[in-house]
């Protein structure tokens, strides 16, 4: 985005003691409900439902010519969203009340026209045959939301960062005393051409996601990067990702990163602590079965498995027998469940017992007619799963009964 919007409001300069003083008189523009609306739900994700500092539950709302910017920070999160084909009768910034003012838009009909006011003391949201006056606070008071920087940066297809979030978020754990563990390891590599690679890491300690993909570059040559990203951001990126020709742009400061994606700009501050060494995990086992399934039917398999099991017996075993697999699952109250999958198998029977949850979460982030290779090389070893586009994921077995 990396538009300039300042002065941030219309100023009126007055003297006093000496320095020249800028003090606001006011903003006026009009601008359409959908684009308006977009930009406030996005918006709304970053603006904390309650805060010590109250400030923070507005959305910012700058002008200048045919551009505005809907902004929003809880101080660990920011947003920036560019709405174009605005009409600025009178640039300057407002502060408005999210949850009151997306409300009126939304319940609003499609296609209507808002002019937005402010004169000082108050915020008028005017529509055809409405009107409402808001409480202004003095946006001033409000923190400054970082814009995209004009420096060296990384892009990648926005197919590929939706599928970092998708196949990476879900294997977090934001209730661990571990920070580190609440974030999604990203490993960016610049390379010596035109070319780079970044690699996406999720665990929670018990199973562990990876995903990786090509990068290019931006604006130069960017370093070398291995940023812990919150999970809450990097959902939003994924909420705010544009059309599927957009590109998606990263630039990582020192406590810092910042995502852009069409009109939007997201920041987030970094997660701190150390990242497990996940290489460690997913090793390369050229002893290992392998056995190639169908997504779809082995995802069936599993739900229909876990049926019968519980908080306290939640395992299914898995024997990959030659030319089925058979998963039973168990518990005191609930009863026994035994279902077979043809699969492509000739070796040896393979047992492992996981938790279906786990292996659940995997496959429903996958297309039901791929297939992922399973490696397995004995009961007490992790479960690698792989597929053929740069995803990996690790199960640690759950013991024998």
């Amino acid at each position: 985005m990396g538009v300039s919007l300042s002065p941030p409001i219309t100023w009126m300069k007055i003297r006093h003691s000496g320095y020249l003083e800028r003090t606001p008189v006011g903003m006026n523009v009009r601008c359409v409900r959908e684009p308006l609306l977009a930009a406030l739900q996005s918006a709304a994700a970053v603006v904390p439902s309650r805060s010590p500092k109250p400030v923070l539950t507005n959305v910012k709302l700058e002008a200048e010519g045919a551009q505005a910017v809907v902004s929003a920070t809880d101080l660990e999160m920011g947003i920036r969203v560019a709405l174009d084909g605005v009409e600025t009768r009178a640039a300057g910034a407002v502060l408005l009340p999210s949850s009151r003012v997306t409300a009126i838009v939304r319940e609003s009909p499609p296609g209507t026209t808002f002019d937005i006011e402010s004169d000082g003391t108050a915020v008028i949201v005017k529509a055809p045959r409405t009107q409402f006056r808001l409480p202004a606070e003095d946006p001033l008071e409000f923190p400054a939301v970082a814009t995209f920087p004009e420096e060296p940066c990384y892009e990648l297809t926005t197919a590929l960062a939706r599928e970092i979030v998708r196949r990476t978020v879900f294997a977090t754990d934001s209730e661990s005393s571990r920070y580190a563990l609440g974030g999604v390891l990203v490993e960016l590599a610049a390379g010596s051409g035109p070319a780079g690679s970044v690699i996406a890491v999720g665990t929670d300690g018990r199973r562990l996601a990876k995903m990786e993909g090509p990068v290019a570059t931006a604006g130069g040559h960017p370093a070398d990067g291995q940023p812990i990203v919150p999970a809450r951001a990097l959902q939003l990126v994924e909420r705010c990702l544009g059309a599927a020709e957009q590109p998606v742009h990263l630039a990582v400061r020192p406590a810092e990163i910042l995502v852009r994606s069409g009109p939007t700009t997201i920041s987030a501050r970094l997660v701190e602590g150390r990242f497990p060494r996940w290489r460690d995990v997913l090793p390369e086992r050229s002893d290992a079965t392998r056995v190639t399934v169908a997504v779809g039917p082995l995802l069936a398999a599993v739900r229909q498995a876990a049926i019968v099991t519980s908080e306290q017996s939640k395992g299914v075993e898995f024997a990959f027998e030659p030319g089925q697999l058979v998963l039973t699952g168990r518990s005191a109250e609930s009863g026994e469940s035994r279902i077979e999958l043809p699969i492509d198998h000739s070796g040896s029977t393979v047992r492992i017992k996981l938790d279906p949850r786990f292996v659940g979460d995997f496959l429903r982030v996958l297309d039901p007619t791929a297939t992922v290779t399973v490696e397995l090389t004995d009961a007490q070893s992790a479960c690698v799963c792989r597929t053929t586009d740069g995803y990996g994921y690790v199960i640690m077995p759950l013991a024998a009964d």
